[in-house]
């Protein structure tokens, strides 16, 4: 194991540790306010780089309508985007979001009790990871 993996590994340790004071519970939310806050991306020649999410021209937060299977940029990043979910299962305490677009596979896992995000996005010869957090977006 690498020492960016034993770090990552060592900070989700010390956030899950330190969560229930950071929580942002989001179990009965409909419209989520989700942000990136760590990204790598991976390539299939294993070369792997973290990198700030507008270097990948991800929008610095996105709403996740759960009843509209959608998930959009915010009216105030004037940028119109959004993309269909096809599949919304809720497990346990996590709320499990799935769809393709554009030749890209993602997945979303929101822990309901604390409004934490991952997500992995693959397309042919490339991976991401995101990690953030998600509060509701009606308060």
């Amino acid at each position: 194991m690498g020492a960016a993996m034993r770090n990552r590994i060592t900070a989700a340790l010390i956030l899950a540790s330190v969560g229930p004071a950071l929580a942002d519970d989001v179990t009965d939310a409909d419209r989520l306010l989700c942000s990136a806050s760590e990204v790598t991306v991976c390539f299939e020649t294993s070369d792997c780089t973290d990198v700030m999410p507008w270097e990948l021209n991800m929008p610095q937060f996105v709403v996740i309508d759960l009843k509209k299977k959608t998930i959009s940029t915010t009216k105030a990043s004037e940028e119109n985007r959004s993309t269909p979910i096809r599949s919304i299962a809720h497990e346990g305490r996590q709320i499990i979001l799935q769809g393709v677009e554009g030749g890209r596979a993602f997945s979303f896992i929101i822990d309901q009790a604390t409004g934490l995000l991952t997500v992995a996005v693959a397309r042919d010869g490339m991976a991401i990871g995101v990690f953030g957090a998600c509060t509701d977006a009606e308060i």
